[in-house]
């Protein structure tokens, strides 16, 4: 039964995912939901340990990060990360008018942690999907995605059949290191295969399209690693119940939280080389 919700889950994912990349608003709509839903998921983890934080505030300013990104709209240059600062600013004002001040950092850093962490990191989805105009630029989205998720399930599937050696028992015990490599190679394998999804005026080699599939592959593992140590240290088994089979919001998208930033800067820096 398992298997069967998350095959469902899996193609009504995939599905999404691929009109998503092609359509502009549908693409902008579907990254403010799962961004509102990863917050949400990740500040009620937290709120069980009783921490003080600014779920509202945290939701209304995250959301905003990939709106504006979307629409251009930009008071200065890099301007999500000033509005990241008022964010600051205002739920430290909302903590001024609070009557109790115990664990204040603590909750103003958290609340401020989430918004980086969930909403500010998968909002480079929406530079990569811009960085290049027209289907160049659906392409790259596309290209980064199938790198990652593919790893995710090239880690499952060879972890569950090959995995002897625990990779990090105290964060998830469930990964081993042969789940690991496997994932790193279906990484670097599904980048040589879309190897065309890069920009033609980039002649990257094909041994080193296979390093970037592993690279940003290894990536994709670590951020599935640091949302499995929030989810621990939180004592939740999964984020949420968004899908059948799949867990929640934060679960699906976690190994695009470090992986979009860095390919971005990498493919940004590439294309500025090239002039």
């Amino acid at each position: 039964m398992m298997l069967k919700d998350r095959f469902l889950s899996a193609l009504v994912l995939i599905v999404i995912t691929a009109l998503a990349v092609v359509f502009k608003w549908m693409f902008i709509t579907v990254i403010c939901l799962l961004t509102a839903g990863g917050l949400y998921e990740f500040f009620y983890m937290v709120k069980k340990k009783d921490v003080p934080i600014y779920s509202y505030t945290g939701l209304f300013i995250g959301t905003l990060i990939p709106l504006s990104i979307f629409t251009h709209f930009e008071l200065t240059k890099n301007w999500e990360l000033l509005f990241i600062v008022i964010g600051f600013l205002l739920i430290l004002l909302l903590q001024f008018a609070r009557q109790d001040n115990r664990n204040a950092i603590l909750g103003l850093s958290t609340t401020l942690f989430g918004i980086l962490y969930v909403s500010w990191f998968f909002s480079f989805l929406v530079k990569i999907r811009f960085l290049l105009p027209g289907a160049e630029g659906m392409e790259l989205v596309a290209f980064i995605i199938l790198i990652t998720k593919t790893g995710d399930i090239g880690a499952l599937l060879i972890g569950s059949k090959f995995g002897r050696h625990a990779l990090l028992p105290k964060v998830s015990p469930n990964k081993s290191v042969e789940g690991a490599v496997g994932s790193l190679l279906v990484s670097g394998l599904v980048a040589l295969l879309f190897k065309s999804f890069l920009p033609d005026q980039v002649h990257f080699p094909d041994w080193q399209v296979f390093l970037m599939g592993a690279f940003f592959g290894s990536l994709g593992q670590l951020g599935d690693l640091s949302e499995s140590l929030i989810k621990r240290d939180c004592g939740v088994k999964d984020s949420g119940k968004f899908l059948p089979g799949m867990g929640g919001v934060l679960d699906i998208i976690d190994s695009l939280l470090f992986a979009a930033p860095a390919f971005y800067l990498y493919m940004s820096s590439t294309l500025k080389t090239l002039g």
